[in-house]
């Protein structure tokens, strides 16, 4: 029979070994505590500057995404009256007064000659009107000419002219619109809101469609809404004008003790930190410590410099934003202060969850060892 005192110094030692394994390879959890956050702050020889949030820092970084047309958008007059161009795709549509006359087909049914390209030298060719120029007319001046030079081989012709499409006085429009092609400026299509109606309007959600028009070798690009509510930004539209509609590529991530861990597409212009917190599914009651949430972000030199209140910074530097919710001021602190493209939002876990861990890992391995012993004995 084995002696009670050695087979409780045996458990004992069982049980250190078990204590220090636990200590060395660390318990599981969802990132860095707030010690080791602050531990590694450019004050404590770190590479990131550890900033308290507070109402100046909140308006120091509140920058929006750059968006907005250049004067030389702003300045554009709007194209005059419909006036046909090289390369402009018409379509005509020819009555005449006779059951069989040169173009129309039986029993007076019209005669249609659609997609009729104006060439390089401005000429459309119309049967029985021979070559016709075209460029520079409007459609209501060149059905004039067509019908006058029908006039003298069918009686009383009526004729129809269409502008279509084509590489003239014409825009693409593609992206998220009811329908992507090429549409001709046209009286009632010469600016941006009303080439986008005329695509059959906008099928991204409002509050994160993004608009950009590309013009030679600028381009700008404006919020759908601002877009309707600033009749200013309903800009003139030019030939060869190609308009991008699609959703808000900015994203955030959501890590540590937060409802759900993901990457997540902003929902609207302007996510607040509280509001951050809350698409993800708010903190998690369990787990979470209120007073340490975290922003991480690279900061450009000017925000960087503004934020510390220095002048000497150059380059992107490392931030990281601590809001405490706990604070008398700490909702309203994390309600004002701006989510941008590319953080990262994480919540660190309480103090006493590691120690429920430790414990826990501690008696269940104690209860294993015990297990074992008894199966020795």
């Amino acid at each position: 029979m084995q002696n009670p005192v050695l087979r409780g110094a045996r458990l004992a030692v069982l049980a250190a070994l078990v204590v220090t394994l636990v200590a060395a390879c660390g318990l599981p959890r969802s990132g860095p505590n707030k010690r080791e956050i602050f531990a590694g702050s450019v004050q404590r020889e770190g590479d990131a500057f550890v900033v308290a949030v507070n109402n100046r820092v909140t308006r120091a970084t509140a920058v929006a995404p750059a968006v907005g047309f250049d004067d030389s958008f702003m300045r554009a007059g709007r194209v005059g009256s419909d006036v046909i161009r090289t390369g402009d795709v018409l379509g005509l549509t020819i009555f005449e007064n006779i059951d069989d006359g040169l173009i129309a087909g039986p029993g007076g049914t019209p005669g249609q000659l659609q997609q009729i390209q104006v060439d390089d030298s401005g000429n459309i060719f119309v049967p029985y009107a021979g070559r016709v120029r075209a460029a520079g007319q409007t459609p209501d001046q060149l059905r004039q000419t067509i019908t006058r030079l029908l006039d003298a081989q069918t009686p009383d012709p009526q004729v129809v002219v269409q502008r279509l499409a084509g590489d003239g006085s014409s825009v693409t429009v593609v992206g998220g619109v009811g329908g992507q092609g090429v549409y001709p400026i046209e009286g009632a299509t010469r600016t941006l809101a009303t080439m986008l109606a005329r695509a059959g309007g906008v099928v991204i959600e409002p509050d994160v469609a993004l608009v950009k028009v590309m013009r030679g070798n600028r381009s700008g690009q404006v919020w759908l809404r601002d877009l309707y509510s600033d009749p200013r930004l309903d800009i003139a539209l030019r030939p060869g004008d190609r308009i991008m509609v699609e959703r808000d590529a900015r994203v955030f991530v959501a890590l540590g003790a937060t409802g759900s861990q993901t990457r997540v597409p902003f929902e609207r212009q302007r996510i607040s930190a509280i509001e951050a917190i809350a698409l993800v599914g708010g903190l998690n009651s369990s787990l979470a410590d209120p007073t340490g949430v975290f922003v991480f972000r690279d900061e450009p030199a000017e925000i960087a410099n503004g934020v510390l209140g220095r002048s000497d910074l150059e380059g992107t530097q490392r931030f990281v934003y601590v809001l405490d919710l706990t604070e008398p001021t700490g909702m309203f602190l994390a309600r004002d202060f701006v989510i941008r493209d590319g953080d990262t939002v994480y919540v660190t876990e309480a103090p006493f969850v590691q120690w429920n861990k430790t414990i826990s890992s501690i008696t269940g391995s104690l209860g294993t060892v015990s297990s074992v012993q008894g199966l020795a004995n």
